[in-house]
């Protein structure tokens, strides 16, 4: 559910804007174009090996300098929460660094938590959308609903607030993401990734001489090299990026059942199924699909799919 004010969305749309096309427009693909010329033979490699240094560049500034320009990031304040995830990270042995809740109510009802950071400096991030109203204001019991007659009519900020997750279902909600830690996942994608974009760029390497292309395309005389980029990576590459994408779909759902899993191994198998009912609900999601229509395009199991396992007994 969209609860983004007018203002809010257009503050955004100018952050967007300066950050990803001012400073990447006017100055990562200049340098891209520019190593590409200066290449040679091997330039397809250099644009990779500048794209990787890109990437890992990005990764070490986004939490202290990129996240912050769009978000509010408050620690997580003492109290068993905390304990608990800390806790949970000494368990694992994960390298946690910092603990925030974000502010995502300002933008939709959406609800998650994630993990991001290089190494050994790992920042947990609580989407504040996740808590229930004891969290958002421990004065207050319970909402206040209106009475009409015999009927009690409760609006809909206090239906979303009483789909808020337990100190024990955010904790199970984590144990899942910090699986997908302990299991490699996260770098078994960068991998896959980075070797992707090495085989698309080596396409590139091998056809943006090619003067057929750039004619095709109204290009008789110059063959310039962003035009290039776009014809063979958006154009010829593109059955190959599709079954790169359907394999990915695929793998990303082995990788969710294994956190599943993972989680399930922790003891938190019963309230991950509590939180990810509550989380579906939040995130106005519907819990069947078409398996067929699912497989190629949800990067998560249903709903269904996912309490049916979790529900098997080893």
């Amino acid at each position: 559910m969209n609860k983004q004010t007018v203002g809010y969305f257009f503050k955004d749309l100018v952050k967007k804007f300066v950050v990803f096309n001012v400073i990447i427009t006017n100055v990562v693909v200049p340098l891209l174009i520019y190593v590409i010329h200066i290449g040679g033979d091997y330039a397809f490699f250099y644009a990779w090996l500048f794209s990787v240094v890109v990437f890992l560049f990005i990764s070490f500034v986004y939490q202290d300098y990129i996240a912050p320009i769009f978000d509010t990031y408050k620690p997580v304040p003492e109290g068993s929460l905390r304990e608990q995830i800390v806790a949970l990270a000494q368990k694992l042995k994960f390298p946690l660094h910092r603990l925030y809740i974000v502010e995502g109510s300002k933008r939709s009802a959406h609800a998650n938590a994630y993990f991001f950071g290089m190494f050994n400096k790992k920042t947990i991030v609580l989407f504040d959308t996740l808590f229930g109203p004891e969290k958002e204001n421990k004065e207050k019991e319970t909402p206040n609903p209106d009475v009409l007659g015999d009927t009690v009519v409760q609006t809909d900020k206090e239906k979303e607030a009483l789909l808020g997750c337990s100190d024990d279902e955010i904790v199970a909600v984590l144990s899942h993401e910090l699986g997908h830690w302990a299991l490699g996942h996260y770098w078994k994608n960068i991998l896959i990734a980075m070797t992707s974009l090495l085989m698309s760029f080596a396409v590139f390497g091998f056809l943006y001489q090619n003067k057929a292309i750039y004619q095709a395309f109204g290009f008789n005389n110059e063959r310039p090299v962003l035009i290039g980029l776009m014809i063979i990576l958006q154009y010829i590459y593109a059955p190959v990026n599709e079954v790169l994408g359907f394999a990915m779909t695929t793998l990303s759902r082995v990788f969710e059942f294994q956190a599943d899993n993972f989680a399930k191994k922790l003891n938190a198998a019963e309230a991950l199924k509590g939180a990810l009912i509550k989380l579906n609900q939040t995130n106005k999601g519907f819990p069947i699909h078409d398996w067929l229509y699912s497989m190629f395009n949800h990067s998560h199991p249903t709903l269904e799919e996912r309490l049916a396992v979790l529900d098997k007994v080893e």
